[in-house]
């Protein structure tokens, strides 16, 4: 591995093209940065989050946000808005009275930096002003709280329930809302109830400010799903049309929404990881990355180098496996049926050798706080090196036949395309982003389990269009397999665990040996590691944009609050801007390169 110096990447807007330098902690002071709203912050808050957290008032909100995102070089991005519940929570440590606190994560591109702002709401009051006149993307999350939490958004354009059914009752991430089935009523529907689930179901276009008709002539409305096309996931868009031309449409979500987040209030640290492998169901461990890192931020665990360097080669064995999956339905979704079966084939031999490392396919769970389920077996380098003689010819020759393809070519190139701009007006993350040409990988930006160690490239696009979205893929998983093949050059030896107390349950001689160690096992399997209160978040480069882990710790053996973030919500949130004005075909073309599966959305 070698050890690369970053000095600089490149943001394109609109045409222009300004560089940007790499984070350095503490290089700026962003509190200066607000300037006359100085008074409005209420409180400092220190946590484990690596960026500053700044309650202020609710009444500043807006106006704060709109100056941060006017600043000569922006906090371009609302990389995530949602809530927390604070009723119950015992360890709060002089932070502002609050009994719901509604979170504001910005994100600048520019300055390579994170900021949080906090607003305290009292029950009596749950309402705070809508700030999608200033991000675009704020839209859906505003409705996310709405629904999740019952806070009122003054001035939202469309209040509604986002992931939970219209007819839905109750705000299920609430402390006082049940989380468990057996918590409820026995469920009954009657034929008077179904015909009223039915009904909420009808499109009302006037609701969605949409006419019915222009110039004497009829739109049509046409249902595109609720369905499963390809692997996306079951997802319902409601389009507009005049022939063939979209005049707008309707994402609507939740059809898959399986309370991720509230499970995390019920399961202990340990116990959760599974969960998080069905969030992006093509990600495996790589969803485990973000969770366990947040968590070893609360434990104050260091791991070894040698589970760095494991972590990073599953990790991207998983990036290639889903950049497989995505490349076969993407052309699938434009037509084509046989690639499916190439790139399936292939798909296969990553998962022998994920199976053969971790004795699962697609959902290891196999990281763990502090480390690893089990060290690498016996032959490990030979089955991992297998796979990377044999993956880079099959690359070109998915370039021959099918990026090269003339009819591939028509069907992509300047369809559906955006800009770095737009990009980040919507949150857009990842391959995505990077298609626009906005150099931005946080492998790279930000390294995290030891990718400043790794030598490789940031693929880029150029036009923002199906094509490009397409091409990076591809162009990912060449990178994917040189850092693959670094880590079989140069596996550190050592451990695959940390050597502390709230790691994985420790070896079994030094359990058999020692008492101390036997009932730090016992408390482990039983109980689970007791985590000091406060608060930690941890931001990855996943396979389909940037994913991150908040998480709330109230000195407890479970999560007070995890908050997921995932790339797949804000890129589905973006479809009506990017597809107004085009045409049924190149929708489905760029829901293919989209590169979304709607458990990464629902959650």
């Amino acid at each position: 591995m070698a050890g690369s110096a970053h000095p600089g990447h490149r943001i394109a807007h609109a045409g222009q093209t300004v560089t940007i330098t790499t984070m350095t902690t503490g290089a700026t002071d962003i509190e200066s940065l607000l300037g006359d709203f100085r008074e409005d912050v209420l409180h400092v808050q220190p946590t484990l989050t690596g960026m500053p957290v700044f309650w202020v008032s609710r009444e500043s909100i807006v106006d704060i946000l709109a100056h941060l995102k006017q600043q000569r070089a922006p906090f371009s991005m609302l990389y995530d808005l949602s809530a927390v519940d604070e009723r119950l929570r015992g360890h709060r440590n002089g932070l502002p009275e609050a009994d719901f606190t509604v979170f504001y994560h910005l994100l600048s591109v520019e300055r390579n930096e994170d900021l949080i702002l906090k607003v305290g709401l009292p029950e009596s009051d749950l309402r705070v002003p809508t700030v999608s006149n200033v991000f675009a993307n704020a839209n859906w999350y505003e409705r996310e709280i709405l629904d999740m939490f019952g806070i009122a958004v003054a001035g939202h354009p469309h209040p509604e329930r986002i992931l939970m059914p219209p007819t839905w009752t109750g705000h299920p991430l609430r402390k006082d809302y049940p989380a468990r089935a057996t918590e409820f009523d026995p469920y009954t529907l009657t034929v008077e109830g179904q015909d009223a689930e039915q009904e909420a179901m009808r499109f009302d276009p006037e609701a969605w400010g949409m006419q019915r008709e222009r110039d004497g002539a009829e739109f049509m409305f046409l249902n595109l799903g609720p369905n499963h096309p390809s692997a996306h996931g079951a997802f319902r868009i409601v389009l507009q049309l005049d022939g063939e031309e979209i005049v707008d449409c309707v994402p609507d979500i939740g059809y898959h929404h399986r309370g991720a987040e509230k499970m995390a209030e019920r399961q202990s640290w340990h116990s959760f990881i599974p969960y998080t492998d069905r969030i992006d169901y093509t990600g495996g461990v790589m969803n485990n990355l973000p969770y366990v890192l947040a968590a070893e931020k609360l434990a104050g665990i260091e791991v070894p180098d040698r589970v760095k360097v494991i972590r990073v080669m599953m990790a991207e064995m998983f990036r290639i496996t889903s950049h497989l999956l995505f490349l076969g339905t993407y052309l699938q979704d434009l037509g084509a049926m046989t690639p499916v079966f190439y790139t399936f084939s292939d798909r296969q031999r990553g998962y022998e050798v994920i199976e053969g490392i971790t004795g699962f396919r697609m959902h290891p769970a196999w990281y763990r706080i502090g480390g690893v389920m089990q060290d690498l077996p016996q032959g490990w380098e030979k089955l991992v090196q297998g796979f990377l003689d044999w993956m880079p010819a099959r690359l070109k020759e998915y370039e021959r036949a099918m990026m090269e393809n003339a009819i591939v070519r028509e069907r992509t190139r300047h369809v559906a395309a955006f800009n770095t701009a737009e990009a980040l007006e919507w949150g857009v993350t990842g391959p995505n982003l990077r298609a626009t040409g906005c150099d931005f990988d946080l492998r790279k930006q930000r390294p995290y389990s030891g990718y400043e160690q790794f030598d490789f490239e940031v693929p880029l696009g150029h036009n923002g269009d199906v094509f490009d979205r397409g091409q990076l893929r591809i162009d990912e998983m060449r990178q994917s397999l040189r850092i693959i093949q670094q880590c079989v050059n140069n596996m550190p030896a050592g451990d695959y665990k940390a050597d502390h107390p709230l790691t994985t349950p420790p070896p079994r001689e030094r359990m058999l040996q020692h008492i101390e160690t036997l009932i730090t096992h016992f408390l482990q399997v039983s109980w689970g590691p007791v985590l000091e209160p406060n608060e930690s978040l941890q931001m990855i480069e996943a396979t389909k944009g940037i994913n991150s882990y908040y998480l709330t710790s109230d000195g407890n053996t479970m999560s007070y609050r995890t908050r997921i973030r995932t790339p797949s919500f804000p890129h589905l949130q973006q479809i009506p801007a990017v597809m107004r004005g085009g045409f049924v075909p190149d929708l489905i073309a760029h829901l293919g390169s989209i590169d979304f599966v709607m458990a990464d959305v629902d959650r």
